[in-house]
């Protein structure tokens, strides 16, 4: 028996492993998985492609490129397709519920505990340096993905700036510069033959359902379901890319939560594994309890994962032409550029004196020092400086 007939690639029918393997590998990881979602799927690469054999490269690569494609948080869909990949809908559905399962339960007690204390002085002083400690974070996320996505490309640095600006300007993330940028970019690099009209209903029918779902009056609960719906439906990219979207929605339109509220939901989601959208469910607690919490993150993560089972037979054919790899890379750079202006939204909020700004760029030096510095460390410094230097701030 040479060495060819011992590779794993040979018989994709019998893969090496069981599903509820994979759906423990997925719990722990949703309960020990620190860092969002690049640190995630890069945690997943290392563990079933290159330790246990258990997923081709290719496969991989194809879960990656349909997670980039489609709206929703990266980490929660790759983790989906994988699970797709040897056990098909079953299989992608028990190992997305694993994975999303450990964090909600962990914000749902968080949200419980900033409830019943939120106005105490100790938690305010620890999210006081959380705060600042998370933009320091977003910032060196949105470098980071701007480096390894936009490069030198002249057109995506124009739709990244514009994006970047119109998202500082409005304070909030608008979809049509996400849509528009792909086709822009798609149009000018692949433009295709002929232009169906097809594809102009596919989109259409979606949105106007979406519409249709905000004019009908429920009461919270259908409100939460309804907006997170289309949160989860229209955000691209890292989980970082919902933040400005949610701000928008949560504080400006329907007033749910305060700017300071909001700044210790996203920090929430920094130090709770698993995947960073999560903060979605923080969210719902805060506006209407439990259910709130539940309608909240399920409408988040449903979108997101129908989004993945439903393309995925279809994407083994089609995902590598260049008229969809040009529109990927349009929307990835508005998305990148949103997360940078919401840095700076965010920022102006939670930045509101010397020592705040002073932990946000320490936080930069740290991660930009120190490449393996894992997050939650941060977080966890930080919470520990907002609490000896909050009570010297509030006493000025």
């Amino acid at each position: 028996m040479n060495q060819m007939d011992a590779m794993p690639e040979i018989k994709p029918s019998q893969p090496g492993y069981s599903m509820w393997q994979l759906v423990r590998y997925m719990l722990g990881l949703g309960t020990w998985g620190f860092g969002g979602p690049v640190a995630l799927v890069g945690y997943m690469y290392r563990d079933l492609v290159e330790r246990r054999h258990w997923i081709a490269e290719s496969e991989y690569k194809e879960g990656m490129a349909l997670a980039q494609l489609m709206p929703g948080p990266l980490a929660a869909q790759l983790a989906i397709y994988l699970g797709f990949v040897h056990y098909r809908f079953v299989g992608a559905t028990l190992v997305g519920l694993a994975f999303v399962l450990p964090s909600f339960l962990m914000v749902v007690a968080i949200g419980a505990a900033y409830k019943a204390y939120g106005g105490i002085e100790w938690m305010q002083a620890v999210f006081y340096g959380v705060g600042a400690a998370v933009i320091g974070i977003i910032a060196m996320s949105a470098y980071k993905l701007t480096t390894k996505n936009i490069g030198k490309d002249k057109l995506l640095w124009v739709i990244f700036l514009a994006s970047a600006a119109v998202t500082v300007i409005t304070k909030s993330e608008i979809v049509w510069i996400f849509l528009g940028a792909g086709v822009l970019v798609w149009l000018w690099r692949a433009p295709p033959k002929f232009l169906s009209g097809g594809t102009v209903n596919s989109i259409a029918a979606p949105l106007a359902a979406f519409f249709a779902i905000d004019a009908l009056d429920w009461h919270k609960l259908g409100q939460i379901g309804a907006f997170f719906a289309y949160a989860g439906s229209f955000v691209f990219g890292s989980g970082l890319a919902i933040v400005p979207f949610l701000y928008g929605g949560v504080v400006q339109e329907h007033h749910w939560l305060t700017d300071r509220q909001f700044v210790d939901a996203v920090a929430v989601a920094m130090i709770t594994p698993g995947p960073v959208v999560i903060t979605t469910g923080f969210i719902g607690f805060l506006v209407s309890g439990f259910w709130g919490a539940v309608v909240a993150a399920a409408g988040t993560f449903v979108p997101c994962y129908l989004f993945t089972i439903l393309p995925a037979p279809y994407f083994k054919k089609h995902g590598k032409r260049p008229g969809i790899v040009a529109f990927v890379d349009g929307v990835t750079a508005a998305a990148i550029g949103a997360i940078t202006g919401a840095a700076i939204v965010i920022g102006q909020r939670s930045i509101t004196d010397f020592s705040t700004a002073a932990l946000a760029l320490i936080t930069v030096g740290v991660l930009w020092r120190f490449k393996k510095v894992p997050e939650p460390a941060v977080v966890v410094v930080a919470a520990l400086a907002g609490l000896v230097l909050y009570p010297l701030a509030s006493h000025h």
